[in-house]
């Protein structure tokens, strides 16, 4: 039988200097018991001390999930390697890890999740290591920043470029982890682990293979333990010969500020009508905007941000299910829940492990891809990953980079410059004061998204604003469609702080977009 165990018990298993794998999307699937019970291990004897820590995505969040919080201690954590990490509210006080990371004390990397996960998969299966297009010409790529986040990290690479079969690739070491930290709702006594509550199962699986194949460590938390073979054989997705110890949390919650919502992990479906609809705004006018690049019967990506709205604009419209959406924890239809329940859908039609979900982006298998961006330059390259003066206020890059990597529709979308004050009157859009940080630029503080890379690739790129629609051609950034209402040159050119061409045949958006009623959205068929 799989060794039960306190929290305390599983984090003096621990030894100095070990890597620890954890499995989390901000606060679903989180150990959280496990990481506080490592924390308070630390604070009372100081062990263990120089972890490495792998979060393929972030471990908590600023919304009551601690998660990597617990454990971002000085002396605790000396290197952490992420593909996202928490993130929130400008004003608020930034996580502990934030500040280890800004303050040099830790060696911090921001890692594509998908090649995290890649990262792990080769460790299980003890090759050496991954080689990879994404991520080149980004912040990825070794020739501008190498994923190091800050001075520490960049003594020490985490990857390099490589020829081979007259190519160049991105290579990244496997990453064998001494301890994975993996979550379930319910583990049986031989630590069988099914996930009947959950609203994803991330990479617990690969995490689980990828330190037992390399002598390691495997630590299950679980809501609940069952009997010996009272969970169906097709209900387990980790084997208990995997699990070493199983800690029992009773309390863990299903995702941030949520006990259970049956409908997050599939066990009730939802009426359409309970889903609350999008408040008639300048963000409604994007969303709705980008629901009109759409065509029937699509499989597309949605990420955080207005984009995320997009399938609540289906259903007004009366059109959910004519579009699949797909998230990278692992949800596929369904609809993808917003704010801090973000990562999660309700009704889903499938959950895939993430680390297939990501393969699956990475080779650009899907029609197109929803996103945000913080910021646009010249070439039409994107930062979604880094915000200098307020560096907790993003998370990183996240999914981002595999997403984008190969996508061959990628709509962005966010507010043309920030801090605008903007109404809608009489179905045009009023621009009462502009905005003082310009979005579209000569240069973004962080490539996340070559734009380069994306025209060499034949790539289809828009990028959609309240006051205009901005295409990727090969002219460049060029203006195809303003708002009524909108002053090109007044409310767009002069906006912009760097150089935007006007199409031959620039269009004005369509009225419905404007008008609180149903816009009457119709698709063509893919």
């Amino acid at each position: 039988m799989t060794r039960q165990v306190t929290a305390e018990q599983a984090a003096a298993m621990i030894p100095d200097g070990a890597v620890v794998a954890v499995n989390s999307s901000s606060g679903l699937c989180c150990p959280d018991a496990v990481l506080a019970g490592i924390g308070a291990r630390f604070d009372a004897e100081g062990a263990p001390r120089n972890i490495t820590t792998i979060h393929p995505i972030a471990a908590g969040d600023m919304f009551g999930t601690k998660g990597v919080d617990h454990i971002a201690k000085p002396g605790l954590i000396t290197r952490i390697i992420g593909g996202s990490y928490p993130s929130g509210p400008s004003k608020a006080e930034p996580p502990q890890i934030w500040q280890r990371i800004t303050a040099n004390e830790v060696k911090a990397y921001n890692v594509p999740s998908g090649v995290i996960f890649d990262m792990l998969r080769e460790a299980a299966a003890k090759r050496p290591g991954v080689l990879t297009k994404v991520g080149m010409d980004t912040f990825v790529d070794p020739e501008i920043e190498g994923c190091a986040m800050n001075d520490a990290a960049r003594q020490e690479p985490i990857v390099r470029r490589m020829e081979f079969e007259g190519e160049e690739w991105l290579y990244f070491k496997a990453l064998p982890p001494d301890v994975a930290i993996i979550r379930a709702t319910t583990a049986d006594e031989k630590g069988n682990l099914s996930f009947e509550h959950e609203g994803a199962y991330l990479g617990a699986m690969e995490m689980a293979l990828a330190a037992r194949n390399n002598g390691g460590l495997v630590i299950a938390q679980a809501k609940r333990i069952a009997k010996a073979g009272s969970i169906r054989p097709h209900d387990v997705h980790v084997p208990g010969i995997l699990v070493d110890v199983i800690v029992e949390a009773s309390d863990q919650l299903q995702t941030t500020q949520t006990e259970y919502d049956p409908a997050i992990s599939g066990e009730l479906t939802r009426p359409l009508s309970s889903f609350r609809e999008v408040e008639f705004n300048v963000g409604k006018v994007i969303a709705r905007r980008v629901a009109q690049e759409l065509k029937d019967g699509w499989a597309v990506n949605i990420g955080f941000g207005i984009s995320a709205n997009v399938p609540r604009i289906f259903v007004e419209e009366g059109l959910h299910g004519s579009v699949t959406w797909m998230i990278e924890q692992g949800a596929v239809g369904g609809v993808p829940l917003l704010d801090f329940k973000f990562g999660c859908s309700a009704n889903a039609e499938a959950f895939v492990p993430s680390p297939h979900q990501f393969c699956y982006f990475q080779a650009g298998g899907f029609d197109a891809s929803l996103l945000s961006f913080l910021e646009v330059d010249k070439h039409g390259s994107v930062n979604v990953s880094r915000l200098s003066a307020i560096p907790h206020r993003t998370a990183g890059a996240g999914g981002f980079v595999d997403i984008t990597a190969r996508a061959k529709k990628i709509v962005f979308s966010g507010n043309f410059n920030a801090g605008a004050k903007m109404t809608i009157e009489n179905g045009q859009l009023r621009i009462h004061q502009e905005g003082k940080v310009a979005k579209f630029v000569d240069e973004v503080d962080q490539i996340s998204f070559s734009g380069k890379r994306a025209q060499a690739q034949g790539q289809d790129i828009t990028y959609v604003t309240e006051r205009c629609v901005i295409r990727l051609l090969a002219q460049g950034l060029t203006v195809t469609e303003i708002a009524p209402g909108v002053d090109l040159q007044r409310d767009v050119l002069d906006q912009a702080a760097t150089s935007l061409a006007v199409s031959d045949d620039l269009t004005v958006m369509d009225a419905a977009l404007f008008d609180p009623e149903l816009m009457g959205l119709q698709l063509a068929k893919a």
